[in-house]
């Protein structure tokens, strides 16, 4: 029976990481970033992963900082994609 509560511990922590990281990417496409001219326009997305990342430094190894790093370079690989299409 120990191995099944272990079982039903990280099916909980896995639903309970992808609903983190659904809540934290709809977050993320609301944020404005200018693509390829970083001179103008909008860094929010850039401003979000230099917070991420000061945070990581304070509280270094907690997988919520890791899981926002992963969704960011999500986002940015997105948008890129996004820019590039005829």
């Amino acid at each position: 029976m120990a191995g099944r509560g272990k079982v039903l511990e990280s099916n909980k922590t896995d639903a309970e990481e992808d609903d983190f990281r659904e809540r934290y990417s709809e977050q993320l496409r609301g944020k404005k970033q200018q693509v390829y001219n970083t001179q103008m326009g909008h860094h929010a997305l850039d401003d979000e992963r230099q917070q991420v990342n000061q945070q990581a430094m304070k509280t270094p190894g907690l997988r919520g900082e890791i899981i926002k790093n992963e969704e960011i370079d999500k986002e940015f690989s997105k948008r890129y994609r996004e820019h590039k299409k005829p």
